[in-house]
């Protein structure tokens, strides 16, 4: 009985821990909407927005798989 509840608890773990998924979700949408309205008012510059704002989603997005690896550790190592 006691294992079941430690396979419970550790999916219980993995899922609060994707949770932080969350986060950088919000991230890259708001990012995304920023870069648009800035190629909105200066189409001329929309190459330098661009590879600003994949730069940001770039490191946005690491936070994401930091959040994965950890929820992995927890179902695999623990």
């Amino acid at each position: 009985m006691e294992g079941d509840i430690s396979v419970g608890l550790k999916a219980i773990g993995a899922g609060l821990a994707m949770l932080a998924a969350i986060g950088p979700g919000i991230g890259i949408g708001l990012l995304a909407q920023g870069a648009m309205q800035a190629i909105g008012r200066n189409p001329d510059a929309g190459g330098q927005i661009q590879t600003n704002m994949i730069l940001a989603i770039v490191f946005t997005e690491a936070i994401a798989i930091y959040a994965l690896v950890v929820a992995l550790l927890i179902v695999f190592v623990l």
